[in-house]
């Protein structure tokens, strides 16, 4: 990597941490505070502490992560924690100094839905820029190494144990609406990092996969590649098989409409099977890889 382009992806983090920063505070500090909202995560747990205790929110928030930070310095790197702390920070001053609306709502579905999209694109955006600002997950990717839950599965978990005290502590309807807020939160996390160009991997038997494989390329440019296979096994003529070529290629989901039909129209037996792709980058994919 060049210093020029290092600097370009340097410059990019900071404004997506930034911009993230500033999203998160304005979620906190204008629809979940004053309405005495929860989220998940060490934000939940950071806005559970001060709605019980009474603690200003900015200091919680920023003692809450400290154990996480260092945590993430040891299984993630010493760069990303600190990026990560300064984050929190950033967060911490925008709630001490920053003069957001002091509560735009007090509509609880209104509250529990933009509370979480504005909290969701928040946390999107700082993860784009390699950092976090919730330790919650690098919780889970240390605990993951030691049991056989998912990383998913022990999110989830955390999050049950933050919204069971929330019902206890300040009543059921509060604690679920704040449900709503974390999922929200969650898809627009997803939303923000994926965007509209989500990929998705399609497999493809097919015994026209010549016509198919050519269709793929020069049409619609994709790039594919290809897995030697059997096809047939059927249950009536279980000995009888015939070599096939398995075509994978990798397409958005806006794209995936229009390659489904373009098999069929060439196939309209053709197996096609999907799987979601997370993070993609290189060969011919155009989007560049994000860092």
């Amino acid at each position: 990597m060049t210093d020029t382009n290092a600097i370009k992806i340097s410059i990019t983090d900071t404004i997506y941490t930034i911009i993230g920063i500033l999203f998160c505070g304005f979620a906190l500090k204008s629809f979940l505070v004053p309405n005495a909202f929860f989220d998940g995560g060490v934000t939940g747990i950071s806005l559970l502490i001060h709605e019980i205790y009474h603690v200003n929110i900015a200091y919680v928030i920023i003692i809450a992560n400290i154990p996480f930070i260092i945590m993430g310095g040891f299984q993630v790197n010493k760069t990303f924690a600190v990026k990560t702390f300064l984050a929190i920070v950033g967060v911490a001053l925008c709630l001490l100094y920053i003069p957001y609306p002091e509560k735009i709502t007090s509509d609880k579905l209104l509250v529990s839905i933009f509370g979480g999209v504005f909290m969701g694109t928040g946390i999107g955006l700082a993860i784009r820029g390699g950092c976090a600002l919730d330790g919650i997950e690098v919780l889970a990717l240390y605990t993951g190494k030691r049991i056989s839950f998912t990383i998913s599965e022990i999110i989830l978990g955390i999050n049950i144990v933050i919204f069971l005290i929330a019902a206890v502590k300040v009543g059921l309807p509060t604690s679920l609406y704040s449900i709503i807020t974390y999922y929200t939160a969650s898809r627009t996390i997803n939303f923000v990092i994926e965007g509209l160009e989500e990929y998705t991997g399609v497999t493809i038997i097919s015994g026209q996969n010549v016509l198919i494989k050519e269709m793929l390329v020069k049409q619609l440019s994709r790039g594919i590649t290809i897995y030697k296979g059997e096809r047939g096994f059927l249950k009536e003529s279980f000995d009888v098989s015939h070599p096939v070529d398995i075509v994978f290629t990798v397409v958005t989901r806006l794209e995936l409409r229009r390659l489904r039909n373009a098999v069929h129209e060439i196939d309209p037996k053709a197996f096609i099977f999907t799987s979601i792709i997370k993070e993609a980058a290189g060969g011919v994919l155009k989007r560049r890889a994000r860092h």
